[in-house]
């Protein structure tokens, strides 16, 4: 299982994470997606991960976000 994360600064509230996990959710291979708003972090994990697909649907959300290498 692979696991990529990102920075999204926009988040600031519930409704934020929810549209985030929602839309990451939705995208092919995701298997689960932790939110933590104090941070600004989302982790995905999951098989074949396309970080394209991941940001363009942390975009579709509404949000920016900036791949956190390393994590």
């Amino acid at each position: 299982m692979e696991t990529r994360a990102y920075s999204v600064p926009g988040m600031h509230c519930a409704h934020c994470e929810s549209a985030v996990r929602e839309e990451l959710s939705g995208v092919a291979g995701v298997a689960a997606v932790d939110v933590d708003l104090e941070t600004k972090l989302v982790t995905v994990r999951g098989d074949g991960l396309d970080d394209a697909a991941l940001m363009a649907a942390i975009d579709e959300a509404g949000y920016d976000a900036e791949p956190v290498p390393g994590r």
